[in-house]
């Protein structure tokens, strides 16, 4: 058996996900681990991020706001508050709270573009940063929130963190 196969079954997933109703399972878990704020580590969130769908990046276009799964036991230094994808080539990867409780852009790590890239056999969309050793892949749950996984060059990819759409 495989180590993601043995995976889905201890999270209650008991086969791997190839029909609707599976998918729907899928979509259900993430959704319930979003909403329960709880932590969860990356061995419990990589096998199910590699059974969900590819994103194109066309879709990834909005504001979108963030939210981790640390379970609120890290401090987060710069109040993030999600993303902005203007366009393929022009996107705010990190926007922040300000004081006054509006959202602005963290110039700190500077711009990024969208791209198709393969991660653990699927392409998908990607997140490239302009000025920075950084990639965010994302899998779709659903055409309203998607999972990203972090990938800072030199350090475990291992940086989970769910996007839920705004409505404008």
């Amino acid at each position: 058996m495989s180590k993601t196969r043995k995976t889905l079954t201890a999270l209650g997933l008991s086969a791997v996900l190839s029909s609707p109703a599976l998918a729907d399972e899928l979509e259900q878990r993430w959704l319930e681990m979003i909403a329960s704020g709880q932590a969860y580590q990356a061995e419990t969130l990589m096998p199910l991020f590699e059974q969900l769908e590819p994103v194109s990046p066309e879709l990834m276009l909005g504001t979108w706001k963030g939210g981790k799964f640390g379970g609120g036991a890290e401090p987060d230094p710069i109040n993030w508050y999600g993303k902005r994808f203007n366009s393929l080539t022009d996107v705010e990867p990190l926007l922040v709270h300000g004081p006054d409780g509006t959202v602005a852009t963290f110039e700190g790590l500077g711009r990024a573009q969208m791209r198709e890239m393969k991660y653990a056999g699927v392409v998908s969309a990607a997140l490239i940063y302009d000025q920075q050793p950084i990639m965010d892949y994302f899998r779709k749950v659903n055409d309203e929130v998607v999972i990203g996984l972090g990938d800072i060059k030199g350090k475990p990819t291992d940086f989970f963190f769910h996007l839920s759409r705004e409505q404008d």
